[in-house]
């Protein structure tokens, strides 16, 4: 009988510990319209599907190639999760069309703001992007002329708006197409997965 005792509180200790020492999983809503077409995009995703414990990938555009977003299903997919990562390709300083359709659809008033609407409060939130042009641009005295985080401001005030924990977003400068990728850049590519794995990790832990 103490036998047994000893090995149910081993057991539960076992599973305590376990609890305590698991890293929480972040969903990550990928929005690229053609994922198969990419090179940035498809190394992280695969990168990602590697730590299935960690991570969800939901790819919008294979979940929702009608563009009929099931809103109860995206609320309670964020609600199991601890955290939360929009990824995409930047198109003329904003995102796929099909997040900004999920954006405006699942965060509705009384679930994501109003006095109600509680589901994102404290919640991390971050974006994480490939841009095709390079860093340099995104500078005061660029192109650009302002930062990669001040050109994507409008998603940090959305999270903000919604009571969020949102964190600073995650970059990678470089065109995201097979078209005209050297060995290098495809190598670099590669290396930006790994890049995007440890900042994970960090918001993660954070």
């Amino acid at each position: 009988m103490l036998a047994g005792l000893m090995k149910a509180l081993a057991r539960r200790f076992h599973f305590t510990l376990f609890k305590e020492i698991a890293m929480p999983k972040t969903l990550i809503i990928l929005a690229h319209p053609n994922l198969a077409q990419s090179t940035v995009n498809k190394h992280w995703a695969a990168a990602l599907r590697r730590h299935a414990d960690r991570f969800t990938v939901h790819e919008l555009y294979a979940a929702y190639p009608q563009g009929k977003i099931d809103v109860a299903a995206e609320q309670k997919l964020v609600e199991s999760h601890a955290a939360l990562v929009w990824q995409f390709p930047v198109y003329w300083f904003n995102c796929p069309p099909l997040l900004k359709q999920w954006i405006d659809e699942v965060l509705t008033y009384g679930w994501a703001y109003g006095s109600k609407g509680k589901a994102l409060a404290g919640r991390k939130i971050a974006l994480a992007v490939s841009l095709g042009a390079p860093a340099k641009d995104y500078r005061a005295d660029g192109t650009v002329g302002c930062t990669v985080a001040e050109a994507l401001r409008p998603f940090e005030l959305t999270a903000k708006y919604c009571g969020a924990d949102y964190r600073p977003p995650f970059a990678f400068h470089t065109i995201d197409s097979n078209a005209g990728y050297s060995e290098a850049a495809q190598q670099a590519a590669a290396q930006s997965a790994a890049d995007y794995l440890a900042w994970l990790t960090a918001l993660q832990q954070a």
